[in-house]
């Protein structure tokens, strides 16, 4: 009897063991064998680093290998595609050259291939703590605010332009007062009727750049800033007692009083009566005089 048992105890095992080893060597078997090896296409790259503007020429371009089954929206697998179109946005060394980063192919080349449609490109010199110490670049967004005169309130601030893309900043070196200074020229990427703002703001007053988060496209429209708001300085309070003392009405003297002379047979006698209104007026603290 023992010795049935330990025969059905041995098959069992045998037969466990042969399970679990089919069962490792199928695992290893997959885990070595060749994946397949997807099919492969090609996808237009830049060869370096291209500013905004650029023309492309096929010594920009090359040839990436790139999967068929992972295609992406607006590519290029032929450089004679993408030559002599301009750049809309400045790209990176190996980044696809896709159809939405290329002007059309009428639309030339520089700066002027940047611009939408319906849109301007206008250029304002500012020196570099007004273009925000060196932080405004290509693709930025900025608030204009300009400061001038007005006739009745003395200087103001207003904000007369928010969220504009910049399209280029440049440095331009002009002589002032027999020495060099170096200005910024920020180009501004706005609308006809706003071209006409700023060109208000910088020939009649003094403009200046707020540097915006990229995500921020909320309108604020914030009052203008009146100098008088900031730099206004109150009357002192003396000078205010001063003047509400000065114009207190001052009141009439009362009328003088009136003597009477008595006659009592041979003696002659003068009194002093006083004015009711004399009266009134010593009763307040006002001296009365006699005669």
């Amino acid at each position: 009897m023992n010795r049935n048992r330990m025969l059905a105890g041995l098959a069992f095992a045998v037969v466990c063991a042969l399970i679990l080893a089919i069962f490792v060597f199928r695992e290893f078997k997959q885990a070595t064998a060749p994946r397949p090896v997807p099919k492969m296409g090609q996808i237009v790259v830049a060869v370096g680093a291209l500013p905004l503007g650029t023309r492309l020429e096929a010594k920009d371009l090359r040839l990436m290998p790139w999967p068929e089954d992972a295609p992406v929206e607006g590519m290029f697998t032929r450089l004679e595609d993408c030559e002599n179109r301009a750049l809309i946005t400045s790209v990176a060394e190996n980044e696809p050259i896709l159809q939405a980063k290329l002007a059309p192919k009428e639309a030339g080349a520089g700066l002027a291939a940047t611009i939408p449609e319906g849109m301007r490109a206008m250029s304002a010199a500012v020196n570099d703590v007004v273009a925000v110490a060196g932080f405004v670049t290509p693709g930025a967004m900025v608030d204009v605010l300009a400061t001038g005169a007005s006739t009745s309130n003395g200087g103001v601030t207003r904000t007369v332009l928010e969220n504009v893309r910049v399209l280029a900043a440049n440095q331009r070196i002009e002589s002032r007062n027999g020495k060099p200074e170096t200005f910024a020229v920020i180009t501004l990427l706005v609308t006809p009727a706003d071209a006409a703002k700023l060109a208000m703001a910088s020939n009649a007053g003094k403009i200046q750049l707020a540097l915006r988060n990229t995500l921020d496209s909320q309108t604020v429209s914030p009052p203008p800033v009146l100098q008088a708001s900031i730099f206004g300085v109150d009357a002192p309070p003396q000078v205010e007692r001063h003047v509400s003392a000065a114009s207190k009405p001052v009141a009439p003297p009362p009328p003088p009083g009136y003597d009477v002379e008595v006659i009592q047979g041979s003696k002659r006698e003068t009194k002093t009566f006083q004015n009711p209104a004399q009266a009134a007026g010593e009763s307040n603290g006002q001296p009365t005089q006699n005669r």
